[in-house]
């Protein structure tokens, strides 16, 4: 069975930190691009980054130079390194992976074949 799973989210103060995982099952991630998107209420899923099969990076302008993705192909996982988080961080957020061209990932969740269940990140004092 394939098989995403987030883990790592949870509350935290403003200016805080938290590293999501994004662990893969019954397939390997190295041939895939991993997105990382956030849904909060009331609001469309929009992307915060994503990285290549060969590493390539991007990220949503709302958290560059806070965030930042990471993949170890070794433990089949995927993470997102938050810093200095803010209220409107708060949201559900995803991993997904799609088998993209190596050097490319994709901003758009159509692309995207899996997905996880998601993890509840809320910033607040």
């Amino acid at each position: 069975q394939l098989q995403l799973v987030e883990s790592g989210g949870g509350l935290v103060q403003p200016g805080g930190s938290l590293r999501l995982s994004c662990a893969a099952s019954g397939f390997t991630l190295d041939y895939y691009a991993i997105g990382w998107f956030r849904q909060a209420p009331g609001k469309e899923r929009e992307v915060v980054s994503c990285i290549s099969s060969n590493g390539s990076l991007k990220y949503a302008e709302s958290v560059k130079g806070r965030f930042a993705i990471s993949r170890d192909n070794a433990k089949n996982t995927v993470y997102l390194q938050m810093n200095s988080l803010k209220p409107e961080d708060t949201a559900v957020y995803y991993c997904a992976a799609g088998a993209l061209s190596y050097w490319y990932c994709s901003g758009d969740p159509r692309e995207y074949e899996y997905w996880g269940q998601g993890t509840q990140v809320t910033v607040s004092s």
